[in-house]
């Protein structure tokens, strides 16, 4: 009888445990939802009964740069008003290609990054031809966008994948991973990197139907995103041919146009000068187009600076640098960052405060 008295109590203490237990997992588990602090408890049990927010747990749209509580604004209509602003330079746009390569320019607080297709390419272990599909564009893109708070997003979009019913698609699809604009341009199918050989352009119409297409899937929603329609003809076609492209593409609705790869100052401004709307330009070193300052490309006329391979290319640098030292037998200590920092960089703080709100 003893013995079952005593296995009878431990039971009951054991419930009473659990059920405690249970309820403060339960008013953690408020607490994280809530994204906050106890600011009252019950006199008896001591747990918590209600939470005010925290100002360390962002809202859904103080990540997305909205203030809490205002209505929410989409990337696209982020991007119209970053644009519209005024200032004494052109954006300073370093290009991206994964969630990693995203996190540091947001880190770095750029307001405006784009995803490069010659890094994506080249991450996947192909040269930018076109050799990987819509799909690793997207998946990429929801990386990307998955892994920033408030920088905006341009992603490209190649040719669009196919014939007008493919942009539209490819257009929507961009907009669902939550870019604030994608980039259609006029190539022939399968494309390549504009600054390298063997490129060509499809007909004047059809170029134009692209960005009809791409601006109608804009217009129909249900995601909104800007279209930045791009063209290669002046490296096929010449100065004149590839101005007309640009004339039609703004006329047909596109946001923003780009002019791949002029070949002097002067033909920078006279794009400028002879295409109405927002401009991007391309700063690659060892490219076509000669590299300007942003405060020049702004005197000029272009809204955005787009540095699309300075990331790949400075991450290149330095991993081959370690492979060389390591083939030598020698330590590449000086080039690797120490571990507490890459744990940072790679989201380890991020985690651990968030994983914190769940604990019981």
């Amino acid at each position: 009888l003893l013995i079952f008295q005593s296995r009878t109590m431990g039971a009951a203490l054991a419930t009473t445990a659990g059920v405690s237990s249970a309820a403060g997992c339960a008013a953690g588990w408020a607490a994280a939802r809530c994204g906050g602090r106890p600011v009252g408890s019950d006199r008896s049990t001591g747990r918590p009964t209600s939470y005010a927010p925290s100002s360390s747990a962002p809202s859904r749209d103080a990540r997305h740069g909205d203030v809490a509580g205002a209505p929410s604004e989409t990337p696209a209509a982020r991007l119209r008003r970053l644009l519209d602003r005024r200032r004494t330079s052109a954006l300073v746009t370093p290009c991206v290609y994964d969630g990693l390569t995203a996190r540091l320019v947001e880190r770095y607080g750029f307001e405006l990054t784009f995803m490069t297709g010659f890094g994506v390419s080249a991450v996947h272990g192909y040269p930018d031809c076109q050799l990987v599909s819509f799909q690793e564009m997207l998946d990429s893109a929801f990386s990307i966008c998955s892994s920033l708070r408030s920088t905006l997003c341009i992603g490209d979009g190649d040719t669009g994948y196919g014939n007008a019913m493919n942009v539209k698609r490819t257009v929507r699809g961009y907009a669902r991973c939550g870019l604030a604009c994608i980039m259609i341009e006029d190539q022939v199918s399968p494309k390549r990197c504009g600054h390298t050989q063997g490129k060509a352009v499809v007909a004047f119409d059809e170029a134009v139907a692209r960005v009809r297409a791409a601006c109608d899937a804009r217009d129909e929603g249900p995601n909104d995103i800007l279209i930045m329609a791009r063209t290669d003809a002046r490296g096929v076609m010449g100065l004149e041919e590839a101005l007309s492209r640009c004339r039609a593409f703004a006329a047909a609705g596109a946001d923003i146009t780009f002019m791949e790869a002029p070949l002097s100052k002067e033909e920078m401004v006279q794009y400028c000068n002879e295409v109405p709307g927002h401009k991007m330009a391309n700063m690659l070193p060892s490219g076509q187009t000669p590299m300007l300052s942003p405060s020049e490309l702004h005197d000029i006329g272009y809204a955005i600076a787009a540095y699309p391979l300075t990331l790949l290319s400075a991450g290149l640098r330095a991993q081959l640098d370690a492979l060389d030292l390591l083939r030598k037998g020698q330590q590449p200590f000086g080039l690797e960052l120490d571990f507490e920092t890459l744990k940072d960089l790679v989201g380890f703080q991020d985690y651990y405060q968030e994983e914190a709100l769940y604990k019981c």
